[in-house]
């Protein structure tokens, strides 16, 4: 059958009690927006976003999370090409990879805190040698989000580079192209949906980063406060505030997942075969 006839095949009928528990589960993720988006005062949304201390979080938040997913991608990419690939180790490395995910981020705070610390094992060298000092920075901010968010990156596009079309890379490279090219002009291309889903799940992780950032970089305002760490004072002092700020960050990580949703060979773009049609 061709890639067209499956596409215009309708879908299998799925059990009733399947269908009944799926909606359950949406309800259970929709409700609790829902219910905090009744609480918001809206009439007063711009001034409570408008204070002082929102805006150095909400600006802080964009910076951060810009360098933070930069730096996802420029690691990101090439260890998911690695792990994709079949080599002694592979699969210790893929547990390595995906560890943050499963760490609570308090923890993740505690591992970079006693490394790049004043007094950690790596951060120690650095105040010693150079003078530099990490924690408490806004650096801090960004390396504690590429901690807990490189790994949605990377386990994303590896799932996708496994399950390419080798025909092409192999072909490509028969015919004289060294690795680097066929990487740019064959494996890349055939990924790009999975490589902008991945970096938009790795951004929307970094956009609610809270513990780590807690943990390692503190919560100096203009400095290393967050919108998740502004949300968390707020919530004591000013419930209004928190809620909208709250508000505008599911807003903002909406838009970034969603926008994967509905670009040119997003999640129903399904993977590449070799004779270039989309599954």
């Amino acid at each position: 059958m061709s890639a067209r006839a499956r596409r215009a095949a309708p879908p299998a009928p799925v059990p009733v009690w399947l269908a009944a528990l799926a909606v359950l589960g949406v309800l259970y993720l929709v409700i609790p927006l829902v219910g905090m988006g009744a609480a918001v005062p809206w009439g007063r949304f711009g001034e409570l976003i408008g204070a002082e201390a929102s805006r150095d979080a909400l600006w802080l938040s964009l910076r951060t999370c810009a360098a933070a997913t930069a730096v996802d991608l420029v690691l990101g990419v090439p260890l998911a090409v690695l792990l994709s690939r079949s080599w002694r180790g592979v699969r210790c490395a893929r547990v390595l990879v995906a560890l943050p995910l499963s760490l609570p981020p308090v923890v993740a705070g505690l591992a970079l805190l006693t490394t790049f610390g004043r007094r950690g094992l790596v951060g120690q060298v650095l105040d010693g040698v150079w003078g530099v000092r990490i924690g408490f920075t806004t650096p801090a901010v960004v390396m504690a989000q590429v901690f807990v968010s490189l790994p949605f990156l990377v386990i994303t596009l590896e799932a996708a580079l496994r399950s390419r079309p080798a025909g092409l890379e192999e072909t490509a490279a028969s015919l004289g192209a060294g690795p680097t090219r066929v990487l740019r002009a064959i494996t890349l291309p055939l990924v790009v949906p999975a490589l902008a889903r991945g970096t938009a799940l790795s951004l929307a992780r970094c956009l609610g980063e809270f513990g780590a950032t807690l943990t390692f970089a503190g919560s100096l305002q203009g400095v290393t406060r967050t919108m998740p760490l502004q949300i968390y004072l707020a919530r004591e002092t000013d419930s209004d505030n928190a809620l909208a700020l709250g508000a505008l960050l599911v807003v903002v990580a909406a838009l970034v997942v969603a926008g994967t949703e509905w670009t040119p060979g997003g999640r129903g773009g399904g993977p590449v075969h070799e004779d270039g049609a989309a599954a």
